[in-house]
C-alpha cells in the first residue's frame, strides 16, 4: 500500500507549512511512519518547514506547545498516539482550552485492522488501540472541534481547517483523527497552495467604547481586576497606559495565569479584591473570569464592566460575572481604544478640579502601595528570624539572586499567595501559573525556554506537584535540546493542601485529634538527585544558611547550560 510519490504524510506536513507551524511536538506512535517519511524528505531536499521534536511523553508534548505559544503568540502542532496518547495528553489539551492557546492536535487509528489483503497495519490496532466511535470521542469535550480525516482527498484541507478553527476567537485546541490508511494513500497536491493568514482581531463598536470611556472618566472610585490581560505584551502595556491615565488601582486575581501589571507600580494594589471592592463605584473586569469568591460576592454599589474576547467560559460549570456592560473583542486593542478616547476627550487633562481628583487618587494609591510593600518586607524579615527554612525566605532570596529577566512558572498549591507577592518577577511574560491540573510545569517551562532561550526559566513546584510531572522525559528533552531549567522544589514533605482541606471540614475530627491525615502522606526522595543523570546539578537545602549559596550556584549552573534542581526542605511552611 505504500506510496512512493506524494502521500498523506506529505499532505499533513504541507498543511503545517501553510499554517506557519514552526514545531511539531510529538510523543511518537506507530501510525506516524508516513509523516516521518515526509520529514525525512524535507531534510534531504533542504525544504523549509516545521521542526519535528520527539518528546517522550504526551503531556510533555502538549505543554511544550502551550509554553512556546504563550511567549510567541503563534500556533503549533502536536502529534500523539492513537487514543491512549490522547488520554495521556488530555490534561494539557484542557490547559490549552483554558488559556485560549491555539493548537492543532493529531492522532491516528486503523480502519482495516489487518483484514485488508494488501496491507497489514499491525496487530496492535486490532487488539489494543481501537476506540469505539474513533479517538475523537475521547477529546470532544476538551477541544473546539474534533473530527476524522475522511479521505486522502480531504486530508490536507481538513488539517488546514483544524488550524483555522483553532485560531478563531476564542482560540483553543482542535483535533483531527488521521487513519493510517489515509496517510499511506497517494495525495495529489493542488497547484494553488496558499499561506493561511491569522484572523483579524475583532473589536467593540465605537459607541460602546465611547460609553465605557465616559463611565471610567466620570467614576469617583474606579477599579480594574484582571486574570490575564498580560497574555500578550501589548495587553500588559495597554493596561498600564489606561490605569496611569486615570489613576485606576489594579488588582490581579488570585487565579491569574500570567503577570499583567508591574507589581512595583504604585497603582498595583495586590491580589486581594476584598479590601477595595466595597469602595469602588465602577469595576472593570479585564479578562477576569473569577473576579471574586464566592461567586455571589459581587460589588453591591458598583457598576461592573466586562472586557474580554469571550467573557463566558463554556468550559466552566458555574460562572457569575454580574456584568452591567460588556466590551467584547481583542483585549489589547480595546484597552488602547479606551485610552485614546479618554485622551481625545480631554478628560485626563480637564480642568483643575478633575485633575486634582485624579492626582489625589494617585497619591492615595501610592501610599497604600507603600504600606503593602512595607508589610511584605516586614513579613520577610520576620521569617528570616525564625529557625528553619521557610517558603517566604525562598521566595525573597530568589528575588535577590536571580536576574530581572527571569520567567517564573508556579505549580505550587500551598505557596501560591507567597510566590506572587514575594518572588521578584518583572515585566510581561515574567510569571505564569500552570492553569489546570498538576504535572505540567516542566513541559510548560521548556516551551517557554525554547521560545526565549535568553531568559532564565524557573519552575516553582511543590514536592507533590513534581511527582505528577513527566520528570524523566522532561529532563531528557532539556538536555538534548540545550534548554536548561532551574527547578525549585517547595518540599513540605507531604500533600499539605490535603491536610489543610481535611482540617477545614473536620476541625474537631478524629484526624485532627490524632494528627492522622492519611491523604497527606507522600513518599518522597531527595529531588536534587534527579538532575545528575542528565548532566545537571542538584542542591539539597535544609537550613536558611544553605539557601543563598545553593541558589547562587544553581543560577550559575543554568547560565552555563546545565539543569539545576534545588530541593528546599521547608520547616516553616
Amino acid at each position: 500500500m505504500t506510496s512512493k510519490g506524494n502521500h498523506g504524510g506529505e499532505a499533513i506536513v504541507q498543511a503545517f507549512r501553510q499554517l506557519g507551524i514552526e514545531y511539531v511536538f510529538s510523543s511518537p506512535g506507530s501510525e506516524w511512519a508516513p509523516v516521518w517519511e515526509a520529514f525525512a524528505s524535507q531534510e534531504v531536499e533542504k525544504r523549509a518547514g516545521p521542526a519535528f521534536l520527539n518528546c517522550g511523553h504526551e503531556t510533555l508534548a502538549v505543554d511544550l506547545a502551550i509554553g512556546y505559544s504563550a511567549i510567541t503568540g503563534r500556533m503549533q502542532a502536536v502529534m500523539l498516539h492513537a487514543g491512549s496518547g490522547l488520554l495521556q495528553g488530555s490534561m494539557g489539551i484542557n490547559a490549552a482550552r483554558m488559556t485560549a492557546t491555539p493548537m492543532v492536535v493529531l492522532s491516528g487509528e486503523s480502519l482495516t485492522y489487518g483484514d485488508r489483503a494488501d496491507f497489514d497495519p499491525g496487530a496492535q490496532w486490532y487488539g489494543l488501540l481501537g476506540v469505539v466511535g474513533g479517538p475523537q470521542r475521547l477529546v470532544e469535550p476538551l477541544v473546539k472541534w474534533g473530527n476524522q480525516a475522511t479521505s486522502p482527498e480531504t486530508l490536507y484541507d481538513m488539517v488546514i481547517r483544524a488550524g483555522e478553527i483553532a485560531l478563531r476567537t476564542p482560540a483553543g485546541p482542535t483535533y483531527l483523527n488521521v487513519p493510517l490508511e489515509t496517510m499511506l494513500a497517494p495525495w495529489a497536491p493542488r497547484s494553488n497552495l496558499r499561506a493561511v493568514p491569522y484572523p483579524p482581531k475583532p473589536r467593540p463598536a465605537d459607541a460602546d467604547i465611547d460609553r465605557v470611556a465616559r463611565m471610567l472618566a466620570e467614576s469617583a472610585s474606579p477599579l480594574i481586576v484582571t486574570d490575564s490581560a498580560g497574555r500578550e505584551p501589548e495587553g500588559y502595556a495597554a493596561l498600564m497606559e489606561l490605569a496611569e491615565l486615570l489613576a485606576i488601582p489594579v488588582i490581579e486575581s488570585p487565579v491569574a495565569t500570567v503577570s499583567s501589571f508591574p507589581k512595583e507600580h504604585p497603582l498595583h494594589q495586590g491580589f486581594d479584591i476584598d479590601p477595595v471592592l466595597e469602595t469602588a463605584d465602577l469595576v472593570l473586569l479585564v479578562r477576569s473570569r473569577i473576579p471574586w469568591y464566592p461567586p455571589g460576592a459581587s460589588p453591591k454599589h458598583a457598576r461592573v464592566v466586562v472586557l474580554d474576547e469571550q467573557p463566558f467560559k463554556t468550559w466552566m460549570v458555574y460562572q457569575n460575572l454580574h456584568g452591567d456592560d460588556y466590551l467584547e473583542g481583542d483585549v489589547p486593542s480595546t484597552l488602547r481604544l479606551l485610552s485614546a478616547v479618554i485622551r481625545g476627550s480631554g478628560t485626563a487633562d480637564a480642568g483643575a478640579a478633575a485633575r486634582s481628583k485624579i492626582e489625589a487618587r494617585r497619591a492615595q494609591l501610592a501610599a497604600s502601595h507603600r504600606k503593602m510593600q512595607d508589610a511584605n518586607r516586614a513579613a520577610v524579615a520576620k521569617a528570616r528570624l525564625a529557625s528553619g527554612l521557610s517558603a517566604l525566605d525562598v521566595c525573597a532570596t530568589l528575588a535577590e539572586v536571580l536576574p530581572e529577566n527571569a520567567t517564573y512558572l508556579d505549580e505550587t498549591t500551598m505557596h501560591r499567595s507567597l510566590n506572587v507577592r514575594h518572588v521578584g518577577y518583572r515585566g510581561p511574560h515574567s510569571f505564569f501559573r500552570v492553569p489546570s491540573g498538576l504535572g505540567q510545569c516542566l513541559g510548560f517551562g521548556l516551551g517557554i525556554k525554547l521560545a526565549s532561550p535568553e531568559r532564565t526559566v524557573v519552575c516553582l513546584v511543590g514536592d507533590g506537584s513534581l511527582l505528577y510531572n513527566p520528570v524523566l522525559p522532561a529532563l531528557g528533552f532539556a538536555r538534548e535540546h540545550k534548554l536548561p531549567l532551574l527547578v525549585i522544589v517547595f518540599n513540605n514533605h507531604g500533600y499539605r493542601c490535603m491536610s489543610a482541606n481535611h482540617r477545614s471540614f473536620y476541625p474537631q475530627g478524629v484526624a485532627a485529634k490524632h494528627d492522622l491525615f492519611v491523604g497527606e502522606t507522600l513518599t518522597g526522595l531527595d529531588y536534587a538527585e534527579l538532575a545528575k543523570p542528565f548532566g545537571g546539578v542538584g542542591f539539597r537545602v535544609r537550613s536558611a544558611k544553605e539557601l543563598r549559596p545553593a541558589l547562587e550556584q544553581a543560577r550559575d549552573a543554568v547560565r552555563d547550560g546545565r539543569i539545576a534542581i534545588v530541593n528546599a526542605e521547608l520547616q516553616n511552611g
